[in-house]
């Protein structure tokens, strides 16, 4: 019977993929011969954002896990938009349904610049779930209520569309994070290519690999994830806001 069960067990590791275990939602994918490692994120489950402890910046993904309460634990979270020399967020952060920076709207430097740029909203204030990623301009009319926001740029993909000043053969290389969602709202992937890429590949693989109808770049060469389970803590400089999943044991 030991030797049955173990056949079973190993067969369904075999089976059923590692995005559709709750434990392990942090997959490898290849696309054009380049690996990204994706984190799959459900509309039901506990993803937030962070951005200091106490009055100092986290800093490190791995370290939210020093801010949590107890029986809770991360399962992944990685550097989710640019920042200021302090770690002070370059545009619009909410966090936990308070605001505390402002959207910006006026042309800024670095890939802000590269408009369109957006904004990632994750749940409402009220207890409601979902993604969202809303060009700034949408957000700035609509004002939706987000439980968490955090503005960056560029878009990577608007409406199932490429960003239209993307280059096919851009050698403007770096490893690249960002995030993608589903047309419903319903799922987010949280993706970081494992090698250098430029803006038009990773665009594309959030479009044609994972069929996100909208993508939000995060950041570049300074990029990192972290995944505790897996015993991934990518090596890097201190970064500002940074977004994750929680696990409740």
């Amino acid at each position: 019977m030991r030797t049955l069960w173990a056949s079973l067990l190993f067969t369904l590791s075999v089976l059923v993929p590692r995005a559709a275990l709750a434990e392990d939602p942090c997959r490898t994918v290849d696309f054009e011969d380049i690996p990204f490692t994706v984190c799959e994120a459900k509309a039901t489950d506990d993803v937030r954002l962070w951005l200091k402890s106490g009055d100092a910046p986290i800093g490190s993904p791995a370290r939210v896990q020093d801010v949590l309460k107890p029986g809770e634990r991360l399962v992944f979270a990685m550097n989710a938009g640019m920042f200021e020399a302090d770690r002070s967020p370059v545009g619009l952060y909410v966090e936990d349904g308070q605001e505390i920076a402002p959207l910006v709207t006026r042309s800024s430097g670095g890939n802000f610049s590269l408009t369109p740029n957006g904004v990632l909203c994750i749940g409402t204030p009220d207890g409601g779930t979902g993604f969202s990623i809303f060009e700034t301009s949408e957000y700035a009319a609509r004002r939706p209520a987000c439980r968490y926001a955090t503005q960056s740029g560029p878009m990577l993909v608007l409406g199932g569309e490429l960003h239209p000043r993307f280059l096919a053969d851009s050698d403007s290389v770096y490893i690249r994070n960002g995030v993608g969602v589903s047309a419903d709202g319903q799922t987010a992937w949280f993706a970081i290519s494992d090698k250098p890429v430029n803006f038009h590949r990773f665009a594309r693989f959030f479009r044609d690999a994972l069929g996100a109808r909208d993508a939000l770049y995060f950041d570049g060469s300074i990029s990192r994830l972290a995944v505790p389970g897996e015993g991934r803590n990518d090596f890097g400089f201190p970064v500002g806001p940074i977004v994750g999943m929680v696990a409740h044991d």
